[in-house]
């Protein structure tokens, strides 16, 4: 992205990405995703980026409802880790078929923004660090 302008420079737009608006993606095809709502997803986007030089790649979020972030991970990344309570992960596991809310790089996109924009087209969030930061923020007492 350059900060200068707000603009998002990417050599190739994702397939996934729409031209205009918001589009549900099916998860488990470009991409699975784990959402984390409210505050707590904002701290876990917060720990993220200085652990990534500032991209930790895709970060969508809502602003509107639960206020989610969503965290695009790699295709067949999640199903078969332990996420703790809090977390919500967007998989095609067996007899699972789920949706995920992607807004477009420029345009009207309320109540969906890019907190992190994709910076490569096979660029995702690190799933191993999500987990780890995800446990380590979220731990029960």
């Amino acid at each position: 992205m350059d900060t200068r302008n707000g603009e998002v420079n990417l050599v190739a737009k994702p397939d996934w990405i729409p031209s205009s608006g918001f589009q549900l993606r099916k998860a488990g095809v470009y991409f699975d995703a784990v959402r984390v709502d409210g505050d707590d997803g904002r701290r876990v986007a917060d720990a993220l980026e200085p652990m990534t030089g500032g991209d930790p790649g895709p970060i969508v979020a809502e602003a509107t409802g639960r206020r989610g972030i969503y965290f695009l991970v790699t295709p067949r990344s999640t199903s078969l880790r332990s996420w703790p309570p809090g977390v919500t992960c967007f998989n095609a596991a067996a007899g699972r078929i789920s949706y995920v809310p992607v807004p477009a790089l420029r345009s009207r996109t309320w109540p969906l923004s890019w907190r992190c924009p994709p910076s490569e087209p096979d660029r995702f969030v690190h799933t191993m660090l999500l987990l780890s930061v995800v446990r380590e923020l979220l731990a029960v007492a």
